[in-house]
């Protein structure tokens, strides 16, 4: 009897351990990083955009477009064909070089404020942003307009920034895009000081495509498993025919996870943050 109770444990983690692959194998993704400007419709129409993001088994996707009037729709264009799909997020960009002033532009104030009023959108974002520079009239009037509206806000920044957001607004929900830039040491110390804090994956680098998660990174996933998501960037055109090998690939390192730890990275974040109900005839 005792030599079965010792061996039963380790067959448990076996049966586990294969069973976990396929498992993830087959795991819907939200995907938290995306965009679809006019650069990218002009080459990919929406409803091939659409195909990929489904072969890709993206249940729900977060999506921006940099421009302004009809060079800002084209998350909305996506949004009217599958409102199932896609969550529409507004940067406040109207045209790419403005990645770079965007904070310094009084003008941004009133477009933001015009298209949140006009139409429906779940995040502001991504936009970038470092340092001291958060603490400027235009993004603080950022901040402020998410507060007013109940916005997620998509940040590219660095630590500094990010707690400067939250000293503005000690409630506000932030995804730090690209959260993986930084150390998981770093990571791991920001999501300690702040509980509305999640981390977007997009570009992550520690591992190549298919190879083994760092420790320190499998440790970070493990203890705070309802912080992270997966995100493409399709930052540019030529990264839309990689959405389904991404969502492979990402689906490969969260076979390293424990299956529940990997389900809620792999979909369950996105949709508990942005309040999803989730999908008919997913098991729960």
């Amino acid at each position: 009897m005792r030599t079965h109770r010792a061996v039963l444990p380790g067959l448990i983690s076996l049966l586990l351990a294969l069973a976990s692959p396929t498992r993830a194998a087959e795991l819907p993704i939200f995907d938290a990083h995306m965009h679809y400007s006019h650069d990218a419709w002009d080459v990919l129409p929406a409803d091939k955009a659409l195909a990929l993001l489904r072969q890709a088994g993206v249940r729900r996707a977060l999506v921006s477009s940099s421009g302004e009037g009809d060079d800002a729709r084209g998350q909305r264009r996506l949004a009217q064909l599958a409102p199932d799909l896609i969550l529409p997020s507004l940067r406040p960009y109207r045209q790419r070089g403005d990645q770079s002033t965007w904070f310094r532009d009084e003008s941004v104030k009133a477009y933001v404020d015009d298209q949140v009023a006009r139409h429906r959108y779940v995040a502001l974002g991504e936009y970038h942003l470092f340092g001291a520079d958060a603490d400027l009239p235009v993004p603080r009037h950022l901040v402020a307009l998410a507060r007013r509206h109940g916005l997620v806000l998509h940040s590219h920044s660095d630590a500094d920034a990010i707690e400067r957001q939250f000293a503005q607004w000690p409630q506000a929900r932030i995804l730090w895009a690209h959260a993986g830039f930084d150390s998981p040491e770093r990571v791991r110390a920001m999501l300690r000081k702040f509980p509305t804090l999640w981390c977007d994956l997009a570009f992550r680098t520690d591992h190549a495509p298919g190879g083994e998660l760092e420790p320190e990174w499998r440790q970070l996933f493990i203890d705070f498993p309802d912080r992270f998501m997966v995100g493409t960037d399709t930052f540019t055109p030529e990264r839309w025919p990689y959405v389904v090998e991404h969502a492979r690939w990402a689906r490969q390192w969260l076979a390293q996870l424990p299956p529940a730890v990997a389900e809620r990275i792999a979909y369950r974040n996105g949709e508990a943050l942005f309040a999803v109900a989730a999908r008919s005839g997913t098991s729960q």
